[in-house]
């Protein structure tokens, strides 16, 4: 090699080095969030998710439904809720009647700022949406479309033991939520969600405002993307933003995706109606449609993904615990 090139060479690892040693030690580390809120357990979640599944499908006026909303009001009393099972007289759109159980726990009922936090647990009485057209009328586990959203809440009521948000908190599991008609073009989808319609409609507490809800729907799911709906961006964009930014910062962007989607008539929009802005965490796009195994035999229990319920769970937990008291 010629001299010229050598001493070139070496000048110019000379200069390298020397940046090198001069760049801050902080520069290129990624920097570790502090999180406010207890660590979100997706094991446990998960295994919240089984016991449930474990009843079998939790199809109103069914033994597993019964056994399933006993041990809801049970271990949701058992981390120190106030629990109410609000109850009703309800028909579904092929003229049957149920008995609606809408199972709602307070949280430091003491403290007047509050946060809700909702999700489903019924199970869709059928498969409708199975690619096979034989199993399309048959009973499928409901996972993540029910399970998973109940779970992610079974686990933040159990975190909450260890540390005291500054907030309440308040949760409402659903009922009749999946019973709807695969072809109703009623306004608003009404032979949905009928747990929400109902509680919108008769409150239980006169005059309850808390300063936002969070819906959660198929929360489970593997891959999952939750986009912003239209609705969730029409009555709660602050609240949109907030939980999204939150996701975010602590490393769960790539299921939080700032990508608008278009309208879906779920559980918040009847919260929304009680004058309580409300948005929907679903695994949701116009682009794809709902998770994969939407209403498919496929919902089970191998479909439920613990990365998925560890995004959601520290997201909205961190979000509680970020709420501070406003004087």
């Amino acid at each position: 090699m010629n001299k010229k090139y050598i001493l070139l060479a070496s000048l110019v690892i000379t200069f390298l080095l020397a940046c090198q040693q001069n760049k801050p030690a902080d520069e290129g580390k990624t920097t570790e969030v502090k999180l406010q809120s207890p660590e979100f357990n997706a094991d446990s979640a998960y295994a919240y998710t089984k016991v449930q599944v474990d009843f079998g499908p939790r199809i109103p006026s069914t033994v597993a439904h019964a056994k399933c909303a006993e041990y809801l009001v049970t271990k949701l009393k058992s981390f120190g809720g106030q629990v109410f099972v609000q109850q009703a007289q309800a028909k579904t759109y092929d003229g049957k009647t149920h008995q609606l159980k809408n199972i709602i726990a307070a949280f430091y009922p003491e403290k007047t700022q509050r946060v809700l936090i909702t999700a489903h647990w019924d199970a869709r009485p059928f498969s409708d949406e199975d690619p096979n057209m034989g199993l399309r009328d048959k009973q499928f586990d409901a996972a993540n479309d029910g399970a998973s959203g109940v779970a992610v809440i079974l686990e933040i009521a159990r975190k909450m033991k260890e540390k005291q948000p500054e907030v309440g908190v308040d949760f409402i599991l659903w009922d009749l939520e999946d019973y709807g008609s695969a072809n109703d073009e009623t306004p608003h989808e009404t032979t949905w969600c009928l747990g929400s319609q109902h509680w919108a409609k008769n409150p239980p507490v006169k005059g309850y405002k808390p300063l936002y809800a969070i819906n959660l729907d198929m929360v489970g799911g593997s891959n999952a993307q939750f986009t912003q709906d239209e609705v969730s961006r029409k009555y709660a964009l602050n609240v949109v933003s907030k939980v999204w930014s939150i996701a975010n910062e602590i490393g769960y962007g790539n299921y939080f995706i700032n990508v608008a989607s278009g309208t879906l008539i779920d559980d918040h929009y009847w919260i929304n109606q009680a004058n309580i802005p409300a948005i929907d965490v679903i695994h949701y796009s116009d682009a794809t449609g709902f998770y994969s195994n939407w209403h498919t035999q496929l919902d089970n229990l191998n479909n439920i993904d613990r990365n998925t319920l560890k995004a959601v769970g520290q997201t909205v937990l961190e979000t509680i615990y970020r709420e501070k008291i406003s004087q």
